[in-house]
């Protein structure tokens, strides 16, 4: 299924307006929460050249990257809870690595704690709150007009009327060493 989403980004910390018009193909094994946080890392990090890739359909891929013009990956942004060992490889070809969270972000980091992670200390893990994906889940439809702005860390997203605040913190998913 295809779902549109319009979505005007006010990103008063980034200095990052734009409007996006975005044609987001849902997987038959993706569920909507994975879905919406896809959509909303997609513009809190957007940037020239951001793309979704076939991640789900392609195991190898990240759910949204960035590459320069040789093909090389710039940034590359998970979404969910991805293996330590995947995590290990994107920070060994990436300059960012960023992962958004929608279920339990300390189970992920505990997990990699465990495990060897190149550069772990620069790996971004976005906690998506679960308040806000509850909100935006039963509102998504095939054609769907966003407003978002961000300011002093402070989201808003507003669909149909409704404005729905969040606060998405970030952490590094290991200590410097």
């Amino acid at each position: 299924m295809i779902h549109r989403f319009e979505i005007a980004l006010a990103d008063v910390d980034r200095g990052v307006y734009q409007d996006l018009d975005l044609r987001v193909a849902r997987h038959p094994s993706e569920d909507i929460s994975y879905l919406v946080t896809r959509v909303l890392a997609y513009a809190l990090e957007y940037e020239d050249g951001l793309e979704f890739s076939k991640g789900l359909d392609d195991g190898e891929l990240p759910a949204i990257w960035r590459r320069d013009l040789q093909g090389r990956v710039l940034t590359w942004i998970e979404i969910g809870s991805p293996l330590p060992d995947r995590l290990h490889r994107a920070s060994k070809g990436c300059e960012r690595v960023i992962v958004y969270c929608h279920r339990r972000p300390d189970l992920l980091i505990q997990r990699c704690a465990k495990e060897r992670v190149h550069k772990a200390h620069t790996i971004r893990v976005v906690h998506v709150p679960i308040d806000l994906i509850a909100d935006l889940e039963p509102r998504l439809d095939r054609n769907n007009r966003w407003d978002i702005s961000v300011n002093d860390g402070r989201v808003t997203v507003v669909i149909g009327g409704h404005a729905l605040d969040a606060v998405f913190v970030t952490e590094p998913l290991a200590q410097e060493p």
